[in-house]
């Protein structure tokens, strides 16, 4: 059975520095296609930061420069370092995980595992 279990968000003032882990489990990790996401009240679920099989990684332009996605294999474990925050930055995140993405890895549409997400609060 696939578990994906977010941790790391909380509340943080402008600025700020978080850094989200996912914890993967359940599937060949190191082969996969993952994502964050995220979602603020009465918004759609966007991607924010997604890493491809191969490795590459994509961003959307509102994190680019402040977010980094990396993953480490041994641990089996998915992370988002997040720079400077802003209060737009408010919403809850999501890892996601598919075995490879046949298109953009930010595409919600790509994944069909997901995790029960955790909530970024950016005060200002």
């Amino acid at each position: 059975r696939v578990q994906l279990v977010e941790s790391g968000g909380g509340s943080e003032q402008s600025g700020g520095s978080l850094r989200l882990s996912c914890a993967a489990s359940g599937y060949t990790y190191s082969t996969s296609c993952m994502g964050w996401f995220r979602q603020a009240p009465g918004k759609e679920r966007e991607g924010v930061a997604g890493i491809d099989d191969d490795g590459s990684t994509s961003y959307a332009d509102s994190v680019k420069g402040r977010f980094t996605i990396s993953q480490d294999n041994a641990k089996n474990t998915l992370y988002l370092q997040m720079n400077s925050l802003k209060p737009e930055d408010t919403a809850m995140y999501y890892c996601a995980a598919v075995v490879s993405c046949s298109g953009s890895p930010l595409s919600l549409y790509e994944y069909n595992y997901w995790g029960q997400g955790t909530q970024v609060t950016v005060s200002s």
